[in-house]
């Protein structure tokens, strides 16, 4: 297991960008699947974003794709959100979270046993 702890959000102006940080604890870092989720007031949280053990393994949410990059730095054991292009639509609490183990359905809240505490993102129009 990894303790997972979120960073960065904040208030930001449509058309702004953010990046997120979710800090892991734990030496095994690199040997776990990441995703980003987000849960805005009312709704069900949705996947955002999901990175397998390289960089070159992600996938995305169809309305994040070209906007939003999710990145890891093992020797940091830290997971990335870069979010441009902000909309309004995007508000919500940011959540990143782990599994030891890859889950073909990596889309889906089941697929992580590790969550962070989120962070709230709240974007003005």
């Amino acid at each position: 297991q990894v303790q997972l702890h979120e960073s960065g959000g904040g208030l930001v102006q449509a058309g702004g960008s953010l990046r997120l940080s979710c800090a892991a604890s734990g030496r095994t870092f690199g040997s776990f699947f990441m995703g980003w989720f987000r849960q805005a007031p009312g709704k069900e949280r949705e996947f955002v974003a999901h990175i397998g053990l390289i960089n070159s393994n992600t996938y995305y949410k169809d309305s994040v794709k070209g906007r939003f990059t999710i990145s890891r730095d093992n020797a940091k054991n830290t997971v990335y959100l870069q979010m441009n292009s902000l909309k309004p639509e995007d508000t919500a609490v940011y959540y990143c979270a782990a599994n030891r183990y890859y889950r073909e359905r990596y889309y889906a809240p089941s697929a992580y046993n590790c969550w962070g505490q989120g962070t709230q993102v709240t974007v003005s129009s």
